[in-house]
C-alpha cells in the first residue's frame, strides 16, 4: 500500500524544508526526494545548462554550486498550502540573499512519501 503524507506531514515538510535551507544543509533538502525526481527552476540554467534537472544526484550538485554563490541565503515562510488528497504542497516564502529579498514559491508533488517533482517560481522583490 502506498505511503501517503497527511496534512500535518505536509506542513512539517514545509517547515523542515525552510529550516534545512537556512542551515545550508543540502543533504537534508535532497533527502526528501526520490532518486528519479524532476525539478524545474529558471535559476538552475547557469549552473547546469538547463532549467530542468533530473535525479537526486543532479539536484545535489546544482544546489551545492548555487549555495556557494549565495552565502547567507535565508528563507522566511509566508505560508504552506497543502493538498493532502493530491499529495501536493506549495511553499510560499521570502528568499533573502546578496542583500535582496524576493517572494518565491516551490510547488512540490509527492508519491509514496517522497518528493517526485518540484518547481521553483520567483517573483517580485519583497520590500
Amino acid at each position: 500500500m502506498p505511503h501517503r503524507l497527511s496534512y500535518a506531514d505536509l506542513q512539517n515538510h514545509a517547515r523542515h524544508w525552510i529550516e534545512a535551507w537556512n542551515r545550508g544543509d543540502v543533504e537534508a533538502v535532497v533527502s526528501a526526494f526520490s532518486d528519479d525526481a524532476e525539478f524545474i527552476s529558471a535559476v538552475a540554467e547557469p549552473y547546469v545548462g538547463t532549467s530542468r534537472i533530473q535525479g537526486k544526484a543532479a539536484l545535489r550538485d546544482y544546489w551545492v554550486a548555487a549555495l556557494a554563490d549565495r552565502p547567507g541565503l535565508h528563507f522566511e515562510l509566508v505560508t504552506a498550502i497543502c493538498d493532502e488528497p493530491g499529495q501536493q504542497l506549495v511553499v510560499h516564502y521570502i528568499a533573502s540573499a546578496n542583500g535582496k529579498r524576493a517572494f518565491a514559491c516551490e510547488i512540490m508533488r509527492f508519491e509514496n512519501g517522497r518528493q517526485v517533482y518540484g518547481e521553483a517560481l520567483y517573483g517580485a522583490l519583497a520590500l
